[in-house]
């Protein structure tokens, strides 16, 4: 929610979609948001940038491979940076580090499974945790506009990340909802 409030464009965007989507109804059902392809990539641009645990439960090598270059030989641990993927330049482009949900238009991979992990280590809640995530945003910008307090501009909401194991925001989001008509 802070990214969004902190990107007019998106939120205008989103609230569109979901509107649109919504037109006469009296509240969203899950059929409304599995069609929504606009908030799912805001949904995956959020967990690119700010994933949940920067770092995944290690994971052991099985068999001698290559990665990067370097040998990697049997029941080494690797450790696998999600924050640092989600933001490398090198996959992402020069705007690594900005939000732009739109480029989840022509990725080809699925990302919303790095934060995640994979294989038998992965998350349970790999396909429930984005689909309600999805289901919240959807039902808050739905039906409320919102607004940052005290002349606050939106551009300058703060996105400082704290926390080691988990990231957390260093500074609560503060929003001011108003009912949509």
């Amino acid at each position: 929610m802070s990214e969004i409030a902190r990107n007019v464009r998106v939120m205008q965007k989103l609230q569109t979609e979901i509107r649109n989507r919504t037109k006469t109804k009296q509240k969203l059902d899950a059929t409304d948001v599995a069609k929504m392809t606009y908030l799912k990539m805001v949904v995956k641009e959020t967990l690119r940038l700010h994933p949940p645990a920067p770092l995944l439960i290690p994971h052991e090598c099985m068999s001698q491979c290559q990665v990067g270059g370097y040998d990697v030989y049997p029941g080494t641990s690797a450790l696998i940076n999600a924050w640092g993927i989600g933001r490398d330049p090198t996959v992402w482009g020069e705007n690594a580090g900005e939000f732009y949900p739109e480029r989840f238009e022509k990725f080809e991979v699925d990302f919303e499974m790095v934060p995640f992990g994979a294989g038998r280590r992965s998350c349970p809640a790999m396909n429930t945790a984005p689909a309600t995530v999805e289901f919240l945003i959807a039902n808050l910008v739905c039906w409320f506009d919102w607004e940052v307090p005290n002349g606050v501009k939106n551009e300058d909401l703060n996105m400082e990340d704290v926390g080691t194991l988990i990231l957390r925001k260093k500074l609560p989001l503060c929003l001011v909802p108003w009912k949509f008509n």
